[in-house]
């Protein structure tokens, strides 16, 4: 079992001139093994800053708070240690890296996690039925990393490293962004069969409930202006679809102001 605390996190993003911005004000979550939390609000309400902080991007300065995986000190590792700790993060833009390849990419992530190089035939053999299972050409395993991708082969690419790298708890910032409705499905089955097959945990992030119908969250939390102002199960993402966000919005606002 694996359990990410999340407990009292503040974040602020620097501003050109150098000032910090506070985005996030005083955030605790707790995802253990096996769970699926959903993370939804509207835009600009923190959510992909939470994602993104716990990862370790510079561009945000954590102010307070502290995050926790099986009791380590997740704030104090740097990017690769969080990676090798178990944490893993699917981006909402998946970034291009034109001159690595998708098999060199990912042979080299499993090999920095385990500490030791796959063995060639096996790993080729995984890589291969992983992409399979995703709808991917494996000709795509030599093509250069999100080179030319369109935007589902991208979040595709993202669930085949998922499967193959084997974190203990992946967070998924929009996921569902810019997907088909068959991509959507190809890759929430992806999503949970590796969620089945390792017992992962799975922070979910998005805006809408439509791959909540395909990832079937164990809780949802509802973000706005940088904190949680509602938390409950699977009914609440009915609640936000049928109502929306605005009921949150004064009193969340006032919340913050006064914070």
């Amino acid at each position: 079992m694996s359990k990410l605390e999340i407990r009292d996190l503040q974040v602020s993003v620097k501003l050109p001139e150098g000032e910090l911005k506070p985005i996030l004000h005083g955030v605790t979550l707790t995802v253990e093994s096996g769970q699926t939390h959903a993370i939804m609000g509207p835009n600009g309400s923190g959510k992909s800053t939470l994602a993104y902080s716990i990862a370790g991007h510079p561009k945000y300065e954590i102010t307070g708070g502290e995050v926790l995986l099986d009791g380590q000190d997740v704030l104090a590792m740097s990017v690769d240690e969080r990676a090798r700790a178990g944490l893993f993060l699917a981006m909402q833009y998946p970034v291009e890296v034109p001159g690595v390849s998708v098999a060199n990419f990912l042979r080299t992530s499993k090999t920095a996690i385990d500490g030791e190089a796959p063995k060639l035939r096996t790993w080729a053999a995984e890589l291969k039925g992983s992409m399979e299972k995703l709808g991917m050409d494996p000709a795509f395993a030599q093509r250069n990393v999100n080179e030319g991708f369109s935007g589902g082969e991208k979040k595709r690419h993202e669930i085949v490293q998922l499967e193959l790298l084997k974190p203990k708890i992946a967070i998924l910032d929009e996921t569902d962004s810019g997907l088909d409705v068959d991509a959507l499905r190809v890759v929430s089955e992806g999503v949970n069969r590796v969620k089945d097959t390792n017992d992962m945990g799975v922070l979910l992030i998005t805006h809408y409930t439509r791959i909540l119908r395909y990832i079937k969250p164990d809780f949802v939390h509802v973000f706005v202006a940088g904190r949680i102002v509602e938390e409950g199960g699977p009914e609440l993402a009915q609640k936000l679809e049928d109502e929306g966000y605005k009921r949150y919005g004064a009193d969340a606002e006032a919340a913050v102001a006064a914070a």
